[in-house]
């Protein structure tokens, strides 16, 4: 029972954290578009620029997920919005759930960014859900992650972003895979910019 409590405790302990680090990532995504040097904006976007839309932060958008690595994958080239075709490699699954209902997302390498000092643990999570062309990005959106140290992770959904080309035709962004689309609305992370 004492244990029991302890991991409540625990968990409640990182949903708080997780909830200050999300609000940290959007203030510091809002400060990174309204530098000009940083921001994706079109000029004249810019120049009215007041801040990104975000769903309210909710831990229910914060889920503990199981990671599954999957060795042995081959690399492929991820369609992107332009011709260009960067290769990624199916790195691992993450299975969780929300409202009871059990899903999957693949999580991704990028093998030409991870030659880049830094980025050699960096992981790729794209995805779409039933919020995308209504309330979120039609194109989906994206998380950053790093290779897992356990096989247990959180998943924030409430730092999920949009791809540079939801603000700007200008930039080549890779287009979120099929196996990664969610029958669900994720009510969490960056509105999408334009109505």
């Amino acid at each position: 029972m004492k244990k029991l409590c302890f991991l409540i405790l625990l968990f409640q302990a990182s949903l708080l954290l997780s909830q200050e680090k999300a609000q940290e990532f959007q203030n510091n995504l809002n400060k990174e578009f309204a530098t000009r040097e940083d921001s994706p904006l079109t000029e004249e976007d810019f120049k009215v620029f007041k801040g990104l839309s975000f769903y309210p932060i909710t831990e229910k958008f914060i889920v503990q997920a199981q990671f599954v690595r999957t060795p042995n994958e081959k690399v492929f080239k991820m369609k992107t919005t332009s011709s260009r075709l960067p290769e990624y490699v199916k790195y691992g699954e993450l299975h969780f759930a929300i409202d009871g209902q059990a899903f999957q997302l693949n999580v991704y390498q990028n093998i030409d960014l991870i030659q880049k000092e830094g980025y050699e643990d960096y992981l790729f999570l794209p995805f779409s859900d039933l919020t995308c062309g209504k309330e979120s990005y039609i194109g989906g959106r994206y998380l950053d992650m790093r290779i897992p140290k356990s096989e247990t992770v959180v998943i924030d959904f409430n730092k999920a972003y949009n791809p540079y080309c939801a603000y700007n035709h200008k930039y080549s962004c890779p287009i979120v895979p099929l196996e990664n689309d969610l029958p669900i609305e994720i009510l969490a992370g960056v509105k999408k910019f334009h109505d």
